[in-house]
């Protein structure tokens, strides 16, 4: 009996490891599947393009809104990921954008597949703080992951802030190999 048990306890624990280490891997997770190249407004972008050497079109000038956006954004660098979390205990992707814009009155779905569904389509070479920028991390093209465009360097570099599934809220820059090969589209919604 005693044997019976303890085999019953470490299949619980294989079965929550796997099931927690599926979760990380998905990250914020999606069910939606978005077109096979990248849309980017004007034109599909082939998986190929080199994000990293951007001429932006962005003039340096935002909104009082899109500021407020962005500070409460960055009040929040720092707080840990948790799967489901939308508050400064913790935060997945998703869980991030829904706080920061609900904290301006603005009101985002929860998950960041339907978030890739509202706004504006735009270009990356039109994106400016404020915007979002969608990705796949778990490969292919569904979208499993959201940043606001925090800043776009002289340079064109697109900053972005988000909830990393590794170290929390971070801001990470679309010239990151990683960051670079997953975007997928930027929408506009402010």
């Amino acid at each position: 009996m005693k044997k019976c048990l303890n085999d019953k306890i470490v299949n619980y624990k294989v079965i929550h490891t796997v099931l927690i280490a599926s979760l990380l891997t998905v990250s914020c997770g999606s069910s939606k599947k978005v077109s096979s190249g990248r849309n980017t407004g004007n034109k599909a972008v082939s998986k190929s393009e080199n994000l990293r050497n951007l001429d932006s079109k962005f003039n340096g000038k935002i909104s009082k809104s899109i500021t407020e956006v962005l500070k409460d954004a960055e009040k929040y660098l720092g707080a840990p990921y948790k799967f489901g979390g939308n508050t400064s205990a913790g935060f997945d992707c998703s869980g991030f954008a829904v706080k920061v814009f609900e904290e301006n009155n603005y009101k985002l779905p929860r998950r960041s597949a339907d978030q890739a569904e509202t706004g504006n389509m735009i270009d990356i070479r039109e994106v400016k703080p404020g915007d979002l920028l969608f990705f796949a991390t778990a490969g292919g093209t569904r979208v499993s992951h959201v940043g606001i465009v925090h800043d776009i360097g002289n340079d064109g570099e697109v900053k972005f802030i988000h909830a990393s599934t590794t170290k929390g809220v971070i801001i990470s820059s679309l010239k990151e190999k990683y960051w670079n090969k997953a975007y997928l589209h930027a929408k506009r919604i402010l």
